[in-house]
This record gives structure tokens, C-alpha cells and sequence, in this order.
């Protein structure tokens, strides 16, 4: 997939910038993106953020920051443990914001903040994007905001300087595929995330038989602007992103990340996180 710039937008600022150059970067050096998600707030605000800061030391590309919300009708049951116990705790929208400004100041690996759109409209959209942009973030994913509804949202990310990319599932007509692609052509530094299977998010042993053939249909559209895909849900193994950088430009890890964090006592989760993460880098060479 090629992965060279898709726009050269005058309204493209640095945060947006900044999540393009690392695909830009990994094609020059042979090798996939790796994009691990981590929920803010869990198991606690500050384990959340040594969690990431560990990922990006052992080689994480970009981190996908979870908003937590109360009806989290893409995650499966693993993130929505992580998401109900993270709002237990305290965590909201403003807390998320924290995590991020805490994070950026010790990493440059670019932070994206995904999540359900009620809680960002409740906050504010323009408030959002600047206090996000703010807090050292470079862009938002919103599965529960199809892109014909978007409109609103995404000048105002544009605007503050924010990227923002859209899902694409394996059931999407190719009428709608090539709408998508048109649409993420116009956002600066975005890609397409494209989601493996149907259904909700969650750790599966084998990769849909589907996925080869799903990619190349995705990249009939995409490839004309340029833009970069990124493959997510159920990924977990090292030989998942094997198989995936040779599809694709990048691969999204999540729940298997939430699961790790269950498995070990808070001292150790980092060291736990910097291992797993520097096996699926390891793993991302084409």
C-alpha cells in the first residue's frame, strides 16, 4: 500500500502531520505501523499512563487513547470491562484530556483519542477538538459516527489541527468504501480503519479467511489518494501482524492489551506491556 501524503491542505497543521510521517516513515524502513489501544483510566489514571509510555518505548507507532462511555456498542466484552471500571473510578472526558497532556509531555508517538460521539458532543465539539489538540493529541476515531454525519465534527478536528479517520467493515458496500475514500482524502494526516470482521472488538486465535480479499477491495478505492489502511479488531499475536503488514500499512492491538493488564499486579504491568508490545514491533517488518 503506498503511504506517501494524500493532500497538501493549507489547513494541515503540525498534530495531523505527525500521525502521516509515521507511515511515511515505516514504509521508508520496509515495516508496518503498529497502533496499540490502551483504555485512559484503566486499571487507574496513572497505570494507564505508564502503560502507553512503556508501549512507545518498546516500539509502539501511534496509541490509540479509549474514551470510556457507558454503552460501548463496538467493544466486546474485555474493553467494555475496562471502560465501565475506568468510569467507576472517576474517569471522564476532562481525565482523558489529563492522560493525553501527561503522556505527550514525556513521548512524541502520536495520541489519538477513540471513542463513542455522545460524550464529545455533551462536552462540546469546538471545546473537544482544542482541548484535545491541547493536550498533545493528533486525532480522533469515533465508531459510532457514521462519515455522512460527521461533517460537523470533522472541520472543526481540521480546524484545531486534529486528524480523524473512519471505519470501514468487511459488509460495506463498494459504492459506500469509495464515499469513505473520498471523504478521508479531504482530512489531512488521516488513513482508513479497516475493521477485520463483523462484530464487536475482541481477541480471535485465527485472522479472517476473508481479510486478503476484503483489503484489496478496500485499496480498489483508496490507493488512488494515496491513503493508508489500517487493519483492527481481534488482533493479538505476533503472527496476526505478521500477516496483516503484508496487507496493509498498520495494525491495531486492544483487547489482548486490556487482558495482559488483568494478568499482572500493577508493578509489573509495564514491564509486562514493554515486552508484548516489542514482540508484535518485532513483527511488523514486511
Amino acid at each position: 500500500m503506498q503511504t506517501t501524503s494524500n493532500n497538501s491542505s493549507t489547513t494541515a497543521s503540525a498534530p495531523a502531520l505527525r500521525v502521516r510521517a509515521v507511515f511515511d516513515a515505516a514504509r521508508n524502513e520496509k515495516r508496518g505501523v503498529l497502533l496499540p489501544y490502551f483504555m485512559c483510566g484503566y486499571p487507574s489514571a496513572e497505570q494507564s499512563v505508564e502503560a502507553v509510555i512503556a508501549a512507545a518505548e518498546a516500539g509502539a507507532d501511534i496509541i490509540e487513547l479509549g474514551m470510556p462511555f457507558s454503552d460501548p456498542l463496538a467493544d466486546g466484552v474485555s474493553i467494555q470491562h475496562a471502560g465501565h471500571a475506568a468510569i467507576e473510578r472517576g474517569m471522564t472526558i476532562r481525565g482523558c484530556m489529563e492522560v493525553a497532556r501527561q503522556i505527550a509531555a514525556r513521548s512524541r508517538v502520536p495520541l489519538i483519542l477513540m471513542g463513542y460521539y455522545n460524550p464529545i458532543l455533551t462536552y462540546g465539539l469546538a471545546r473537544f477538538c482544542q482541548d484535545a489538540a491541547a493536550s498533545g493529541v493528533c486525532g480522533l476515531i469515533i465508531p459510532d459516527l457514521p462519515p455522512e454525519e460527521a461533517a460537523q465534527l470533522q472541520t472543526t478536528a481540521v480546524q484545531a489541527g486534529l486528524t480523524m479517520s473512519f471505519l470501514i467493515p468487511p459488509t460495506t458496500p463498494d459504492a459506500r468504501i469509495a464515499s469513505i475514500a473520498r471523504q478521508v482524502a479531504t482530512i489531512p494526516g488521516s488513513f482508513v480503519y479497516c475493521v477485520s470482521l463483523s462484530g464487536v472488538t475482541g481477541v480471535r486465535d485465527k485472522l479472517p479467511p476473508h481479510l486478503a480479499a476484503f483489503l484489496t477491495r478496500v485499496n480498489g478505492y483508496t490507493k488512488e489518494y494515496n491513503l493508508p489502511l489500517v487493519v483492527g479488531f481481534g488482533l493479538s499475536k505476533p503472527e496476526h501482524i505478521s500477516t496483516v503488514v503484508q496487507l496493509a500499512d498498520g495494525a491495531a492491538v486492544g483487547s489482548a492489551l486490556v487482558k495482559l493488564l488483568d494478568v499482572y499486579a500493577p508493578d509489573e504491568q509495564a514491564e509486562a506491556v514493554r515486552q508484548y508490545i516489542g514482540e508484535l514491533h518485532a513483527a511488523t517488518k514486511k
